[in-house]
């Protein structure tokens, strides 16, 4: 069976984008998917430093395409992202949550919240209560998500996703992985992801 895996953080906007399209993505390929949650700033720490370069001195003239292609991008997917009032966001937790999801099979359900929330209604998901209210959303237990998240065992899985991302060449989110070796970076390389389904195993 063909295999993608999703590598994501849901403090960024392209990776809220390429959510929506990867599952129908993965059925229209006859490929299991694998949701591997990271943070982000861990890469960017250490390997993509540049990242914060650029938003300290940004081009104005690119700001303003960025602002306009990624609307484009989501009238085209048909959901709502705006500019959240906390930018960026620390989105350990929520990340370490994810976890807990995949233990209850509802990870696509709890990480969608999530991304809306923070992209569609500008709700801070750094803030406990938030996150809580989330977790319930998605039928998870509230109590268990708080308490499992601060454990030890939880912080190495969102630790050991993000330097698995950077062992195998990764540099931000999302990337995705078809097959095991073969990876594409960005919600604007889905269409290259379905060619390499539908096209068999790339090297």
């Amino acid at each position: 069976m063909r295999r993608i895996e999703f590598f994501f953080d849901c403090s960024s906007p392209w990776t809220y984008l390429a959510f929506h399209r990867i599952e129908a993505i993965a059925r229209a390929g006859a490929a299991e998917l694998s949701w591997r949650p990271i943070l982000v700033g861990g890469v960017f720490n250490q390997v993509n430093a540049s990242v914060y370069e650029q938003r300290a001195n940004p081009t104005p003239a690119k700001l303003r395409y960025y602002g306009k292609d990624l609307a484009d991008w989501a009238r085209l997917y048909g959901i709502s992202i705006g500019m959240p009032s906390v930018f960026p966001v620390n989105s350990v937790n929520a990340m370490r949550a994810c976890f807990v999801a995949l233990e209850h099979d509802c990870l696509p359900a709890f990480a969608r919240g999530v991304f809306e929330a923070y992209w569609g209604r500008d709700v801070d998901i750094s803030q406990p209560d938030a996150l809580a209210a989330l977790a319930r959303d998605a039928g998870l237990d509230s109590i268990e998500v708080a308490d499992k998240i601060a454990r030890p065992a939880y912080k190495q899985k969102l630790r050991d996703n993000t330097d698995e991302l950077i062992e195998r060449g990764g540099f931000g989110t999302p990337t995705i992985f078809v097959d095991g070796n073969d990876m594409y970076f960005g919600n604007d390389r889905l269409p290259l992801v379905e060619e390499a389904l539908g096209a068999g195993t790339r090297t």
